[in-house]
């Protein structure tokens, strides 16, 4: 039996508070809306009950934020893709941005298992004035109890706007990827994060956010498989290799906490399920 869910999100201003009005239908739903640090902020936390994706499952995501909302999306673990006997499962997020409103989407790592096909695509439109901080953590295997990810396969895309597009594919087979010091080394674990805007940052604001992600890094125990870069006058990315889930969230949460102090000028507020 397969599963096929659909979550709309749809973010609005009223007075001094940003609310979420919210349809599903399958088995993904996101929980009470949560304000812990400001009305104007709005915390969701995304929850998919069946706990995993298999051959044939589909979720699909659809986000709007309307002009000078802010939300940060979270997940409560991570998302995880089993064996397939041949189909595929896939997730798909789409958000739109509007002018002078603020996307935060930290999902928890996606975990890949020996012998999953899985696509996970993300677009975001960001609207001329829009911001947004975005992470992607992608786990291969179990490493932790020794399952490597040495079949199946997992392929990704991230879009925003017409000015990036970053599309991997990687195959548990393909042995010299997954291994190779020119390829992924034998480290498990992928991560991504972004700063991205609607339009270009002003110079002094791209080096802060790369000074942040630099410092920050340089002082970890990853700091040798790390690399922040601003390809692009509106993006600046940090990137990371690791072997264990746990020492790459704990990176990406400091340089989120410090690009939020940096760009936006608030100070970090994790979610309450980063700490269960």
């Amino acid at each position: 039996m397969t599963w096929s869910a659909q979550l709309n999100l749809d973010y609005r201003r009223s007075h001094e508070r940003c609310v979420v009005f919210d349809r599903h239908s399958g088995p993904l739903r996101v929980l009470a809306s949560l304000y812990p640090e400001a009305p104007s902020v709005c915390h969701n936390v995304l929850v998919h009950p069946p706990g995993g994706l298999v051959g044939g499952d589909a979720l699909c995501i659809d986000v709007t934020l309307a002009a000078q909302c802010h939300a940060l999306l979270t997940t409560p673990g991570a998302t995880r893709f089993y064996r397939s006997l041949g189909e595929v499962a896939s997730q798909t997020l789409t958000a739109r941005v509007a002018d002078g409103a603020r996307l935060e989407w930290l999902p928890q790592e996606t975990l890949v298992r020996r012998g999953a096909i899985a696509q996970n695509r993300m677009k975001f439109e960001l609207e001329p004035l829009a911001e947004m901080m975005g992470w992607d953590v992608l786990a291969l295997g179990l490493p932790a109890s020794d399952e490597d990810f040495d079949s199946g396969s997992v392929s990704q895309t991230i879009e925003v706007n017409r000015f990036w597009l970053e599309h991997g594919a990687i195959d548990g087979a393909d042995q010299r990827l997954l291994n190779s010091p020119l390829g992924l080394a034998g480290q498990r674990v992928l991560g991504l994060m972004w700063f991205a805007a609607g339009i270009a940052l002003a110079q002094e604001r791209r080096d802060a956010l790369l000074d942040v992600a630099r410092h920050t890094s340089a002082t970890h125990p990853l700091h040798a498989r790390t690399g922040a870069t601003s390809p692009h006058a509106q993006l600046v990315l940090l990137r990371a290799l690791a072997p264990r889930v746990e020492p790459l969230m704990q990176l990406f949460s400091s340089v989120w906490s410090a690009w939020r102090v940096s760009a936006w000028n608030l100070p970090a507020c994790p979610p309450r399920v980063w700490r269960t």
